[in-house]
């Protein structure tokens, strides 16, 4: 029988490893050629990828959606899925954090629907890759999402724009230092996507998607969202 554990049990578990002691690689092997990967285009699912295979070789509990594109990564309960969701995410850590949180839009429509978005559970993970491949973890964390969410001088949501489209939410910079970031609470962050929505697709738009979540919103939680 597979063993429930936490997304701070699972921290904690990893901390164990002093992965910051310990070198990684990437391979890839095919008719005989192998190749040891020294570019960083795959080491957020990779690291994923060996999260999985952690969790199996330690007898964890854990199931994915049955579409591995949908949201979460992971559910670390089978019975309450909805209270124990985790993201995994990765970035250089010689860099300013720029992973994507989230598509915007999708995260937009879904979290009004299903509020318990918010309470997911963010594992992130810091890495330096050498020019040789090498890989170790500097540093890992585990966040709700309005805690690595930023701000910017465009919108109130630091966000991903091209040519005046948003594609994904984007992370503040203080978490990577132990910081806290621009909200402090839930409905600061939702605050801040429904006054980005209002600037990038007008006020009605933003209402209605005000009404939507404050009546779910206070279905789950029991109190009014203050926004």
């Amino acid at each position: 029988m597979n063993n429930k554990i936490s997304a701070p049990q699972l921290l904690l578990s990893l901390k164990q490893l002093q992965l910051d002691k310990n070198i990684g690689k990437i391979v890839f092997e095919l008719a005989g050629v192998s190749v040891k990967i020294n570019t960083t285009d795959t080491v957020g699912i990779t690291l994923q990828a060996w999260l999985k295979q952690y969790m199996k070789d330690n007898n964890y509990f854990f199931s994915e959606p049955s579409n591995t594109q949908e949201f979460p990564d992971f559910y670390l309960d089978d019975d309450r899925k909805n209270e124990h969701m985790l993201e995994v995410k990765a970035f250089n850590y010689n860099a300013t954090p720029a992973f994507d949180i989230a598509n915007f839009d999708s995260y937009c429509s879904s979290v009004k629907d299903k509020p318990y978005r918010l309470d997911a559970d963010y594992l992130i993970f810091g890495y330096i890759m050498e020019a040789t491949g090498n890989i170790s973890i500097k540093k890992i964390w585990l966040q709700k999402i309005w805690q690595i969410a930023g701000s910017s001088k465009r919108y109130p949501l630091k966000t991903q724009v091209k040519r005046d489209m948003i594609y994904n939410i984007r992370p503040n910079t203080q978490f990577k230092t132990d910081e806290k970031g621009p909200f402090q609470s839930k409905d600061e962050f939702l605050n801040a996507i429904y006054k980005t929505l209002i600037i990038y697709k007008g006020e009605q738009f933003a209402e209605d998607w005000k009404s939507t979540l404050s009546y779910n919103y206070k279905k789950l939680y029991g109190y009014d969202l203050q926004l």
